[in-house]
């Protein structure tokens, strides 16, 4: 074994990164996120995938703030993050002030939230899980909303999602988010649990955009 891959083994970043990469292929690679990305699917699709968003992120995020009163959690919880205030203002531009009423929580975005809320009370669980979405939506999330602003003639609103208006440069905070990571001290066991669990968070995803693209399959344009 190399210096480099003995040193990565206990990299928390660099294990997550190595053990998620065929999952993430996966993710990305589902019919639903494909025809969103192409255009082919109704704007209704995209403000659906918002709305499952809405019941994910408050569960992540409820789980940072358990999280935010552990010693060593607290150093991964950063404020410029959070995602719920700016999912609901997406919600509230594609769907009406109403949308709380005509939103529709499908089946695998219980099952996704179920495990986020679980995952509060583990610091590897969350770690997984914060990783997996967060730098998900700092990195691939910016493709997902050009895409969307060019398919949908979508401007800054219905994207507040997509826009850190609190991380003017992102490398910088990816890889501060990385090293605050790392440096969280996990151990062995725990640096396996949050591989694994990352592993979860990817499968979950998956099958939330297959359960998405179901409901669309027969407006698919051909």
């Amino acid at each position: 074994m190399t210096k480099t891959e003995s040193t990565d083994s206990t990299v928390l970043s660099a294990r997550l990164r190595a053990g998620t990469r065929d999952a993430h292929q996966t993710a990305e690679s589902t019919g639903f996120v494909t025809r969103l990305m192409d255009g082919s699917l109704p704007l209704a699709a995209y403000a659906n995938l918002v709305a499952q968003h809405h019941t994910i992120y408050r569960a992540l995020e409820q789980a940072g703030e358990q999280q935010r009163h552990d010693t060593r959690g607290a150093t991964v919880i950063f404020d410029e993050l959070t995602r719920t205030p700016s999912i609901e203002a997406d919600l509230a531009h594609l769907i009406g002030d109403d949308w709380r009423s005509r939103i529709e929580v499908l089946p695998a975005t219980r099952v996704y939230a179920a495990r986020l809320s679980e995952a509060g009370a583990s610091l590897p669980r969350y770690a997984a899980h914060a990783y997996t979405r967060y730098l998900g939506d700092l990195s691939g999330g910016q493709v997902i909303k050009r895409m969307v602003q060019r398919h949908y003639g979508l401007g800054d609103q219905g994207v507040a999602f997509y826009t850190f208006t609190d991380i003017p440069k992102t490398k910088p905070f990816k890889d501060e988010y990385r090293e605050r990571l790392d440096g969280l001290d996990l151990s062995a066991a725990e640096l396996d649990e949050a591989v694994a669990e990352a592993q979860v968070a990817f499968e979950l995803n998956t099958a939330l955009f297959g359960e998405l693209g179901r409901l669309y399959e027969s407006l698919v344009s051909h």
